[in-house]
């Protein structure tokens, strides 16, 4: 079954500058490594169970030979921002049969790997839409444990941020999409609610301890803004911290201005630092002052 957002992919046209300024948003961002054969490389900001990936072109050619269709390219040249949005699974191969029962086209899960830069290789499976049901997430399923992926000081950011809380994807037509997305993941299509910090009505699939949100933009505001500069697509991060005001006080200390606060439809409060700031994407954080 699908478990969580594993992670949110993060495609970036300078990964030097991306891990310097998401450091200076107070992630402890390390380098990841290379994906051989693949000519791309990452950093990672990895969180307790889930991480931030900064995805970087390494090698344009043997990125065109792995990939002819060059969409990472053409991706960039846009500017980046999230690309993906990474589910995780126990059971990747139950979990495309039962798409493929439900009439998604999705295909056979295939091997992935990287070598981090201390030479030790990760491993897991992941499995891709297709034409058909061209959707900004895949899915994963890690081969090798969690204990030996996560780093030392995994958590350990200076802005508090502990878990990825919820994804926004920014679409046109809310119960249109949410139906799709629902015959994807297999869950029911949620009911409407409005997001008051993004302005939107959302439909929030709850995956695991994460959530997956579809938004239409209801005004003014950061969905709208999304959706006019890039698109349908994801958007947005939202992290759960220890403290905003923390997390505030260090971005300030680093040159980046106070991040918007509002009231979320739950009541509680959270902050918005906007894409000029983070690579094209919207990142909130959410938690205690």
């Amino acid at each position: 079954m699908l478990t969580r957002i594993d992670h949110v992919m993060l495609a970036v046209p300078d990964l030097a500058k991306a891990i310097d300024g998401y450091s200076r948003l107070g992630f402890d961002v390390a380098p990841g490594g290379v994906h051989p054969g693949k000519g791309t490389e990452n950093a990672i900001a990895f969180f307790e169970d889930d991480y931030l990936e900064l995805l970087g072109l390494r090698d344009r050619d043997e990125y065109l030979r792995a990939s002819p269709g060059g969409g990472l390219v053409d991706f960039l040249g846009r500017g980046g921002g999230i690309r993906y949005v990474v589910l995780q699974s126990d059971d990747l191969a139950a979990d495309v049969a039962a798409m493929r029962r439900r009439g998604v086209d999705v295909g056979e899960p295939e091997d992935g790997e990287r070598r981090t830069p201390a030479g030790v290789t990760l491993r897991w499976r992941a499995a891709v839409l297709g034409p058909r049901n061209p959707l900004p997430v895949f899915f994963i399923q890690h081969l090798t444990p969690l204990a030996e992926r996560r780093p030392p000081r995994a958590g350990d950011h200076p802005n508090g941020v502990q878990r990825t809380d919820r994804v926004y994807v920014a679409v046109t037509d809310v119960t249109a999409e949410a139906e799709t997305y629902g015959r994807v993941l297999g869950m029911p299509a949620p009911a409407l609610q409005r997001g008051t910090v993004i302005m939107a009505d959302m439909a929030v699939f709850d995956v695991g301890p994460t959530g997956l949100a579809l938004a239409r933009p209801a005004g003014p505001g950061p969905a709208a803004d999304a959706l006019a500069r890039r698109g349908p697509g994801p958007f947005q991060v939202l992290y759960r911290t220890r403290s905003m005001d923390a997390a505030a006080r260090f971005m300030a200390d680093h040159g980046v201005p106070p991040p918007a606060r509002g009231v979320r439809n739950t009541g509680e409060q959270a902050m918005l630092v906007p894409p000029e700031h983070a690579c094209g994407a919207y990142i909130g954080l959410v938690g205690p002052a």
